[in-house]
């Protein structure tokens, strides 16, 4: 079972290959060695030949075979490693680059527990395949080749019996192969399916827990955890019952060879050295390949996870057009939107956004605010409608180019495990210390400027919700775009960072296209255009005052929300 598309992909990792092959043949060759040197002094001791020399000889060409196997044993180990280390690292680094060529679709057809099990475990699992199985695959053909010749020598019948039975390991593996690929195929299926509903549980753990069906999600994780049981068991039973019939043939084999070389010795066919090294060597002539069955039911593992890292590797994108623009205005006419499900988020969409300018978007929630702030950043380009930069349709225009020139910031931006500087280094690659400690004291973080090789935590759990929302203004200030979008970004943060936002946010609008969209009108009030959304469609649009005064959906709006601020207030 050798996959062919690995092997060509990793070219350097099958030297490795070939030089773990090597060592372990020459082990193999000292080990013979060693036999044949055992078994000429128990002979020279039964003919009562052997003396001090030869004990001293025997000593010595035995130590020599011993740590030969042991160097020999050092560096097959060292040289499965290299080859799995430079496969894992090849695989690792083009999945990085897929999901970045993907991009925002990430995760749209493959679930993000998928994504994660194919670049961790799923990689993982072809450790196995480099290290153990392709290298024991061609060391038990060579060992059996190296053993019969050993043995033809002393007796050709027991030689040639023994030949004829290695095949049959090989032709079991091949037999179980069909069988195991539907199985593992489940294993894997139920497995992905299982680590899905527990990654979205651990998402979503607080909003269950509010809306009091954790105990619901319990359930059902029970009953994946079951089907992953049972499928678990399959496959184990299944490994078992193919190693048992490989150790029946392994045994037989050598049991087989140890019946025709006592038979010999007795007929006077060959003398007792001979006897001796064949009944020795009949368990070696199998061993290999008995260690290849066990390495098989690994290398099935390995196999299905590359055939699922091929599936997202082979994932269509969209070549880049190369396509620019010189102007930034943002223009849509009847921009709508629907997802897979048919649910339609932006129903005719027209508006406009003059580079430079400060322009808001409002509405009440699941008005389609966030969606519509999605399109205008060029993250979904499955719209119907006209939405263009300039006078370029947005969707034509090199990806590239259109996330170097618009940044959407939201509520939730991730902050990766890494030093502070790294994680600002992904706005901008090369950004030297200076315009690091710069944009963080402009988003006023000055106590983080000196320390840039602090260490963050996965997902930014040692930082207070505003500083992770600071960090990743920080980083989209680096990024230095043309277009600022803004969803929702001062939600859920503390005072002194929503001051921090806002205050950045209106010094971009002097230099940059902003757009803003917020639940709280008073953050928008000095917008130059502000859009109220309504069901998907675009109700009104004017500045604040004149909004105010057509006494419509924003004004409505505006009064709930100081009665609220009045409220609390008194309250407090």
């Amino acid at each position: 079972m050798i996959k062919l598309r690995l092997i060509r992909m990793a070219p350097g990792s099958m030297k490795h290959v070939g030089k773990k092959v090597l060592f372990q043949w020459i082990s193999l060759a000292a080990g013979i060695l060693f036999l044949w040197n055992l078994t000429s002094f128990l002979c020279m001791l039964r003919e009562q030949r052997a003396g001090k020399r030869e004990l001293v000889l025997f000593l010595l060409l035995s130590l020599g075979a011993g740590c030969l196997r042991h160097c020999c044993a050092e560096g097959a180990a060292r040289e499965g490693f290299l080859a799995s280390r430079e496969i894992k690292n090849l695989l690792r680094d083009r999945i990085y680059r897929k999901l970045l060529e993907i991009g925002e679709r990430a995760g749209g057809e493959t679930s993000s527990a998928e994504l994660l099990q194919n670049a961790i475990d799923g990689v993982e699992q072809l450790e196995s395949y480099f290290s153990a199985y392709l290298p024991q695959l061609f060391y038990a053909m060579l060992s059996a080749l190296t053993l019969f010749f050993v043995v033809f020598r002393i007796q050709p019948r027991v030689a040639l019996l023994l030949l004829l039975c290695v095949p049959l390991i090989p032709l079991s593996i091949i037999a179980v192969q069909k069988l195991a690929g539907r199985i593992v195929k489940g294993y894997w299926g139920q497995y992905l399916r299982l680590s899905d509903r527990f990654l979205e549980n651990l998402q979503g753990f607080t909003t269950l827990k509010i809306y009091q069906a954790d105990e619901e999600r319990h359930r059902q994780m029970n009953l994946e955890a079951e089907r992953f049981r049972k499928a678990t068991m399959r496959m184990l039973m299944m490994q078992l019952n193919s190693i048992a019939v490989m150790d029946l043939i392994a045994y037989g084999g050598a049991g087989i060879g140890t019946i025709l070389a006592v038979r010999s010795y007795a007929a006077g066919e060959i003398g007792f050295s001979g006897a001796a090294m064949i009944l020795l060597l009949s368990a070696e002539f199998f061993l290999p390949l008995r260690m290849l069955g066990s390495y098989f039911h690994v290398a099935m593992n390995g196999i299905a996870a590359s055939e699922r890292i091929f599936r997202l590797l082979e994932e269509a994108v969209p070549a880049d057009s190369g396509l620019r623009c010189e102007s930034f205005d943002i223009s849509a006419r009847g921009l709508s939107f629907s997802y897979p499900d048919g649910k339609e988020a932006v129903r005719d969409l027209t508006l406009e956004i003059p580079k430079g300018s400060f322009a808001a978007l409002v509405g009440r929630s699941g008005c389609g605010k966030s969606t519509a702030a999605a399109l205008l950043a060029g993250h979904e380009p499955g719209y119907q409608g006209t939405l263009c930069l300039g006078r370029t349709e947005l969707r034509t225009l090199d990806r590239r180019f259109v996330r170097e020139k618009i940044t959407l910031l939201g509520m939730q931006n991730y902050i990766f495990k890494g030093t502070i500087g790294e994680n600002l280094k992904i706005g901008k690659q090369d950004a030297s210390s200076e315009e690091m400690k710069r944009v963080l004291k402009r988003v006023r973080l000055p106590e983080f400027a000196e320390r840039l090789d602090w260490v963050l935590a996965e997902g930014g759990s040692n930082l207070s919700g505003g500083q992770r929302q600071r960090i990743a203004l920080a980083r989209a200030l680096l990024h230095e775009s043309e277009i600022y979008i803004f969803d929702e970004a001062t939600s859920n943060v503390d005072v002194e960072s929503e001051e921090a936002v806002l205050s950045v946010l209106h010094e971009l609008a002097g230099e940059k296209t902003v757009l803003l969209i917020s639940h709280r009108l008073a953050n928008v009030a000095e917008a130059d255009r502000i859009f109220v959304m309504e069901e998907g469609r675009l109700m009104e649009e004017g500045t604040h005052e004149a909004l105010l005064r057509a006494g419509g959906i924003y004004a409505g709006l505006w009064e709930k929300q100081a009665e609220l601020e009045s409220y609390r207030r008194s309250g407090q």
